[in-house]
């Protein structure tokens, strides 16, 4: 992987596959610098952003969207630079002749900690209701170890492979991010 500094086009970069044959995406992009841009299965837009650890940043797209990160076009660079990714990341969204939906509307879902709450059942909602601070705690984190078996679930199904960890403290406030 070549890192560039000069301006390139989304269209004249190459499609990738988000995951390789065992089931991971490619460590090459651990630790590298650049902006992506993620396809569905159909090559349609879903997201562009631009990360210090490109590896990281994909990892959590595909735990939070899995079902919408099956293509990526990625354009590395060697250095740091805020302005040349900014600039990267706005050219291919006009590029697209449309903001990407993971870009506007949905874009929380794309970039926020995932939200376990919204899954309680009836019974836990009212237990929560009634139960003192420690044992909200509880509840909440009952609930976000069941949200994490259907996300593991549902990136087995995808074909994932990969060692997926959640960070346990935010599971005591219900929310699922990578560790």
């Amino acid at each position: 992987m070549t890192a560039q500094t000069a301006a390139t086009s989304l269209s004249s970069l190459q499609y990738i596959e988000y995951l390789d044959d065992n089931g991971c995406i490619d460590e090459d992009f651990q630790k590298t610098i650049g902006a992506y841009a993620i396809f569905d299965r159909h090559k349609q837009l879903q997201y562009v952003g631009f990360s210090r650890d490109i590896y990281l940043s994909l990892k959590q797209h595909l735990v939070r969207q899995p079902q919408n990160c099956y293509w990526l076009k990625v354009k590395p660079i060697d250095r740091l630079s805020r302005k040349i990714l900014e600039e990267t990341t706005a050219a291919w969204i006009a590029e697209n002749g449309a903001t990407p939906v993971g870009n506007a509307e949905a874009k929380h879902i794309w970039t926020e900690p995932i939200d376990a709450q919204p899954n309680m059942t009836d019974e836990e909602k009212a237990q929560y209701q009634q139960s003192s601070e420690l044992e909200q705690t509880k509840i909440l984190k009952r609930v976000a170890r069941r949200v994490e078996a259907e996300i593991k679930k549902r990136l087995s199904e995808r074909g994932v492979t990969m060692d997926i960890r959640f960070n346990p403290k935010l599971k005591e406030r219900g929310l699922l991010d990578l560790k």
